[in-house]
């Protein structure tokens, strides 16, 4: 107790402001006197360990690709300087000593040698195989089998504005690296701006699906005021509407082989029309949420629907059997076409996917994954003789052939 009171008694000795700045400086000095900032000198065999592993780890896959121009020449260059050592076999000397005459002993005197020409010289070299050490010492890249073997793939190892040739020299097989043109746009043809050309009112709410009678006499759309209108296609008057929907009309589509229009809409209801009655004859059932598109096949009676329940359906129009459920996408499937070739089916929709599909089998052919968000969805074009733009309330005729969403 007393020695901690004898502690705490003790006064601190001072100093004044230029000693303890002083010995600060001093205490600085002999921390840094060494200069430990200064680099530590290499040792060559552990930065050739070092570069060696980084090599392998990092730049293995493209070992095997040819060198540099220079190293190339660098490499011939020391190859042909090395190659009479190295390849004694391959020495063009002349031929043996031989006697002068038949009878005559070979001696010092009496032999004979005779050495080639420089033209006879070269034509023998390059009539000889190269040797193995040879090869291994001039080669640069490997070959097209080796590409395949390391790699799996050729494509992956070539840089992306470079082809990858194969070159026989010699009897020796190089890739060399050929420069190809980076792939440029077409430039489009200029053409005078389109010129507006009529204007039709008549929705009173948005029009959200157009198709074209084959005959180019009148046209329909469907629009979220839930009717159905036909409008002449050259006076653009209104010819007929049509109710049954009890929400937004989604696809319409003209048959070409029947007097039938087809109608979906966000009621989930496929509708098939018969037009010389102006009534529904059909109904398609089995979508669980709503139809979003159709689509008729050009050749047989199928119907295809696209739905936000993230299928496809195909129907036998006359039965109204569901031949096929297109299950696949993950999310909703925005848009369908049909073609009378292979693939006969696309969808397009939310998952950020196309995908192809095998009519006959109803299962996926190919699935195409360009797209990279949502809003990127491909949108498939009907084209037409006229453009039939979509607008609030209005129908948009211009002279140009496009639909846009």
């Amino acid at each position: 107790m007393e020695l901690l009171c004898f502690v705490l008694l003790q006064e601190v000795q001072k100093h004044s402001v230029h000693t303890l700045v002083f010995r600060s400086l001093k205490r600085t000095h002999d921390m840094f006197v060494s200069d430990h900032a200064k680099p530590v000198s290499v040792d060559e065999e552990s930065h050739k360990v070092k570069m060696t592993a980084k090599l392998r780890a990092e730049y293995s896959a493209v070992l095997h690709m040819p060198l540099l121009k220079e190293e190339r020449d660098k490499v011939a260059q020391h190859v042909d300087s090395a190659y009479a050592q190295q390849n004694p076999e391959y020495l063009i000397t002349g031929t043996h000593p031989y006697p002068s005459g038949p009878g005559v002993a070979l001696t010092a005197d009496t032999q004979i040698q005779k050495m080639p020409t420089q033209g006879g010289v070269q034509s023998l070299a390059l009539a000889l195989p190269p040797s193995q050490a040879r090869q291994d010492a001039t080669r640069t890249a490997a070959g097209v089998a080796d590409i395949h073997r390391h790699a799996g793939n050729a494509e992956r190892s070539q840089p992306p504005l470079h082809a990858m040739s194969v070159m026989e020299a010699g009897g020796t097989k190089n890739s060399a690296l050929i420069p190809r043109k980076a792939p440029t746009m077409p430039k489009p043809q200029w053409h005078p701006p389109w010129k507006l050309y009529r204007v039709i009112s008549g929705h009173l709410g948005w029009v959200r699906c157009i198709a074209v009678e084959p005959g180019n006499e009148w046209f329909v759309t469907g629009s979220a005021d839930r009717t159905i209108k036909i409008w002449d296609l050259a006076s653009g008057k209104l010819k007929l509407s049509l109710t049954g929907h009890i929400s937004t009309v989604r696809g319409v589509a003209v048959s070409g082989r029947s007097p039938y229009l087809f109608s979906c809409g966000e009621d989930k209801q496929v509708k098939c029309w018969d037009l010389e009655y102006n009534k529904v004859i059909r109904h398609y059932h089995g979508h669980l949420s709503a139809v979003y598109d159709l689509d008729l096949h050009p050749t047989i009676d199928v119907l295809v629907t696209c739905s936000r329940d993230s299928t496809a359906r195909v129907w036998d129009i006359r039965t109204k059997a569901n031949v096929h459920t297109l299950s696949g996408h993950t999310n909703t499937v925005a848009t369908v076409k049909c073609q009378a070739a292979e693939p006969q089916i696309i969808t397009g929709s939310h998952d950020t996917t196309i995908r192809l599909w095998d009519l006959i089998a109803g299962k996926t052919r190919a699935t195409l994954t360009n797209h990279k968000k949502e809003d990127d969805t491909a949108v498939i074009l009907v084209f037409s003789f006229f453009d039939l733009s979509l607008f609030h309330g209005h129908v948009v005729l211009r002279q140009a052939i496009s639909v846009t969403f």
